[in-house]
């Protein structure tokens, strides 16, 4: 039997997923040092909102307030007990907000990284990380997600911890990974090494691809790499809405409405199926990504130099792989916010 995912991407070829968790909490008046999972019981008008803002926006799927709810990162609030009943509860605000929607919308659980070193490097063994992962993965699945969604995550143990836990859990689910260190992420996968890793896996996910990092230019950098290895999983683009920028106290991003709609359009052009953005990326954004993805139509796909001139520059010479040209970091251009 299909899964949610595989089925709703036959029907429409490309789906536009979400844009940010964190950020637009932030706007609602999260503060600094708060788990947000914890607003999925004191605050769900909220969340609600934040789940609404993007359906109504145009998305086709949506991820839960659940990034940080595991019995690591909860502990830090107290709350390390309450990882599956926080999954829960953020994945039945979501099956309210998808099943009012009107049309197919798809409940994506949120599972972000342990917050700890995995061994041999640290003191995370295998067996206590896939109990974490089942746990929130069981907890998502009983509040009603189509889909888990891991992201995120930079290290190869915790990518295969966490399938053992969506396993565990029976539950499908997609998994991206974070590339943010030149073309690599923090514990130094490539993007062909991600897709060697996904391919070996004993329960692979129904699609996989990158998320966050340093800015929609690098990202796309590393979908190009998932795309000329001849993957045939659906690739995910889920990039940042430019640049983090401190103002007056906050973190603004400064990627406009238009540039994120050009994002889109060459996300798709690289390859990618599900399309969405992570920090900074507002249901503003996302009408733009959108209208985008909807109105233009597919071409082929970009040149570095041609993302260059729409996104912005790379943030590093190589994308990780040792395939690059080695051309210099070309200063940036393109749309940018006030």
């Amino acid at each position: 039997m299909s899964d949610p995912l595989t089925t709703l991407l036959a029907e429409k070829g490309t789906l536009l997923a979400d844009g940010a968790t964190g950020t637009n909490l932030f706007a609602m008046g999260l503060m600094s040092g708060d788990a947000p999972e914890l607003w999925n019981e004191e605050e769900p008008a909220k969340v609600r909102a934040l789940y609404k803002g993007s359906v109504d926006a145009g998305s086709d799927v949506f991820l839960t307030n659940s990034f940080g709810a595991n019995a690591s990162r909860l502990k830090l609030h107290d709350a390390g007990h309450r990882a599956f009943e926080l999954s829960k509860i953020s994945a039945e605000i979501g099956r309210d907000v998808a099943d009012a929607a009107g049309r197919k919308v798809l409940v994506a659980g949120s599972v972000g990284p342990t917050g700890e070193i995995m061994e041999p490097v640290g003191s995370l063994t295998h067996a206590d990380a896939v109990e974490m992962f089942h746990e929130t993965a069981a907890g998502l699945k009983a509040g009603g997600a189509d889909i888990g969604w891991l992201e995120t995550i930079s290290a190869p143990e915790e990518y295969t911890a966490a399938a053992e836990g969506f396993a565990l859990a029976g539950l499908p689910w997609v998994g991206t990974m974070s590339f943010d260190t030149a073309g690599r992420t923090m514990m130094g996968v490539t993007s062909t090494d991600m897709v060697t890793l996904v391919g070996g896996l004993e329960f692979p996910p129904i699609a996989f691809g990158a998320n966050c990092g340093t800015g929609a230019s690098d990202l796309l950098r590393t979908v190009l790499g998932f795309a000329a290895t001849g993957t045939e999983l659906p690739i995910v683009a889920k990039g940042n809405a430019g640049i983090p920028k401190y103002h007056d106290g906050h973190i603004h991003y400064d990627g406009t409405p238009e540039l994120m709609a050009d994002y889109a359009e060459m996300a798709r052009n690289c390859g990618a199926k599900v399309i969405g953005g992570c920090c900074g990326t507002t249901p503003a954004h996302l009408e733009t990504m959108r209208e985008a993805l909807d109105v233009r139509s597919k071409g082929p796909a970009p040149t570095l130099d041609q993302i260059v001139a729409a996104l912005g520059a790379f943030s590093s010479e190589s994308d990780g792989t040792g395939d690059d040209d080695g051309r210099p970091v070309r200063k940036r251009r393109g749309r940018r916010a006030a």
